[in-house]
């Protein structure tokens, strides 16, 4: 396979390496992504994450592995212990149902490889396409607010949301943008301010339980988040602390924008109640750890309820921004996310 290089991922001599996004802001490491347990065990980790990068890096794997000289026995063996590393980012079996297809065709080493390429194409042009999009959506001097981290770390492209803010500020749009620190694992705090940094953006730092005092004041002009999964009714999972800000967004009149490729719509999922929401490790919520180490500051018998993601629901939610365009609350009722 030919070699590659995003923010995140890289393809060298045949090999996939992964930036460590644990480590992140403070060391820069590569780490190899060479096998199916070790690539598992980085997402879990999140040392890679956002959606679209999740699919993105079990396809390249597959076809490093056919390249390899796997057999296609062990490979479809792979892709179905791939699909079950992350159940809520729905690109992941999006990408892996393609290369389910290239994994069948008789000649299915080149095949992994030219679809694995292409689907990385293909996210850059998606993340461009939602960045025209979005910009029709943020007026002049404004104060945006964001959550978790939707950039060019999570995507092979310059991001979902933050790649809306980055293509607005290039259009001089931005005034500044509040940034959630993301509780438990701080990916606004640790990602989205450090790509903010780099891009020369505009940003202030904040706590979650800050939002809504910035609102009331009337310095907040919208939300825009990303989205894990879309369900075929318009409502969104997306990284725990995004349902509530959709709720303060509502009672204060304040747009609030989910940008995301169409990869990540479910027209099989009927509504939010039935996008499976992943439970995470006690730890990240009884303490931290990081680069710099780990902190308990809970008691060690503390019970502890750690989801993933949440469910906001379409009601709340004042467009979706995707590759094709927005599309509006009146469209998402009238049934264009339902099955064709």
């Amino acid at each position: 396979m030919q070699t590659l290089q995003t923010t995140s991922l890289q393809v060298r001599d045949n090999q996939l390496w992964i930036l460590d996004q644990q480590a992140l802001p403070q060391q820069k490491n590569w780490l190899p992504a060479h096998s199916v347990p070790q690539l598992i065990e980085h997402i879990h980790a999140l040392r890679v994450r956002g959606a679209p990068l999740i699919g993105l890096s079990a396809s390249l794997l597959l076809a490093l592995l056919a390249e390899q000289g796997q057999t296609r026995a062990e490979l479809a063996q792979a892709l179905e212990t791939l699909r079950a590393a992350r159940p809520t980012a729905v690109n992941l079996m999006n990408n892996l149902d393609r290369m389910k297809l290239a994994l069948a065709q008789p000649d299915f080493a080149p095949a992994l490889a030219e679809e694995a390429w292409r689907l990385v194409q293909e996210d850059k042009q998606l993340c461009d396409a939602i960045a025209d999009a979005g910009c029709t959506r943020v007026k002049p001097g404004s104060q945006l607010l964001t959550h978790c981290n939707t950039g060019g770390l999570a995507t092979a492209g310059v991001g979902t949301a933050l790649g809306v803010i980055a293509r607005a500020h290039q259009q001089g749009l931005i005034k500044n943008v509040w940034v959630d620190e993301t509780r438990p694992l701080l990916q606004g705090g640790r990602l989205t301010a450090w790509e903010l940094g780099e891009l020369a953006i505009p940003y202030t730092l904040i706590t979650d339980s800050m939002a809504a005092s910035l609102m009331a004041r009337g310095e907040v002009d919208a939300v825009w988040v990303g989205a894990d999964r879309i369900a075929g009714n318009g409502d969104v999972a997306n990284k725990i602390g995004t349902y509530s800000l959709a709720v303060l967004a509502h009672y204060h009149q304040i747009p609030f924008y989910v940008a995301a490729p169409h990869t990540t719509l479910d027209r099989s999922c009927p509504d939010g109640a039935a996008i499976p929401i992943e439970q995470r490790a006690a730890s990240e919520v009884t303490g931290v750890a990081g680069s710099f180490g780990s902190v308990q500051w809970a008691p060690e018998a503390a019970k502890v309820y750690n989801p993933a993601f949440d469910v906001t629901p379409a009601t709340l939610i004042s467009g979706w921004v995707l590759d094709t365009g927005v599309v509006t609350p009146d469209q998402v009722q009238g049934g264009i996310f339902q099955p064709q």
